[in-house]
């Protein structure tokens, strides 16, 4: 009887695939459908939804809505609020990415080859990437104040002039990538070692042995074998910052000369959806701003994986 148990449970289908193996499967996919379906429900439906009211001219308050097709996205051409936004949203991820992901790999870099037991510097990189953002851009805030500022109150050691940094748009707009910065560098800095720790030592013992120094070591096997690291760091940074809001929000309401924070896409859409009721064309800037994303998203992985 045993054996007629254990025939049938590990006896093959038509399907080439055991009844084990099949009962494995279902089990899996009925444990995982109440995510599936949350995660359908609260990401994947919102996306189609914004899609789909960006082809009209909605504003989520009356029933009706008029059918306008690719309206929304031919005026977002002519729309230099919008461009402007787009390009200061551009500017400040490029900033965020490039700085962020140079300086966590500098300081992996350092922590894991020249301070073998560095958990005490790690934490406190890592410390202002899980403190909130709003008590933060507040601090940041203090720390820019023209009046009574710590950065104006350093730069007078040296004679310099008081600086209202978050006062015009030019100089704001960099002033808040350098507290982003300052903000995730440190997360950055952790995945990174976690990849240079992952990496086997016989690798770099021996290049060493076949004569490669210090850098050759770092430009011929750490850096490569780390590139899937450095991918995955730089897709999160680039969302991230893509999807700024917050810390520009609070570091630059009222500062501004214009009295209004500086222009980015989401402050856009929020402005477009929620103040002006021109719900279907902040969905088009929503799609917009989706479709870049994604696009540099694919860009990375094309470049980095092409040169592995």
């Amino acid at each position: 009887m045993a054996r007629n148990i254990l025939s049938r449970g590990v006896g093959k289908s038509r399907s080439g695939v055991s009844t084990l193996q099949r009962q494995k499967l279902l089990f899996v996919f009925i444990g995982l459908t109440p995510i599936l379906v949350i995660y359908g429900v609260t990401r994947i439906w919102p996306i189609i939804r914004t899609f789909y009211l960006s082809l009209f001219d909605s504003d989520l308050v009356t029933p009706e809505k008029q059918f306008i097709g690719i309206d929304n996205y031919t005026a977002l051409l002519d729309d230099d609020s919008f461009k402007q936004a787009f390009l200061n949203t551009t500017l400040f991820a490029v900033g965020t990415v490039v700085a962020s992901v140079i300086l966590g790999l500098a300081l992996s870099l350092i922590l894991t080859q020249f301070i073998p037991r560095s958990g005490l510097y790690q934490l406190i990189y890592f410390l202002p990437f899980v403190m909130p953002i709003v008590p933060v851009a507040i601090v940041w805030r203090w720390i820019y104040d023209p009046s009574y500022g710590l950065l104006n109150w350093f730069l007078s050691w040296f004679g310099i002039a008081k600086q209202a940094f978050l006062f015009y748009p030019e100089t704001g707009l960099w002033a808040i990538v350098v507290m982003n910065v300052w903000k995730v560098v440190g997360y950055n800095m952790v995945i990174l070692i976690v990849g240079i720790r992952n990496i086997p030592t016989l690798y770099n013992e021996a290049a060493e042995i076949d004569g490669a120094g210090r850098f050759g070591v770092l430009r011929y096997i750490t850096i490569p074998l780390l590139k899937p690291v450095i991918l995955f760091v730089l897709v999160v940074t680039t969302i991230g910052a893509y999807n700024v809001f917050t810390s520009v929000y609070v570091m630059t309401q009222s500062t501004t000369a214009s009295g209004n924070s500086i222009k980015i896409l989401v402050g856009e859409i929020y402005d477009n959806g929620f103040r002006y009721s021109k719900m279907g064309y902040a969905s088009s800037e929503a799609v917009i701003l989706f479709v870049v994303v994604l696009a540099l998203t694919l860009l990375q992985f094309r470049f980095v994986r092409s040169d592995t």
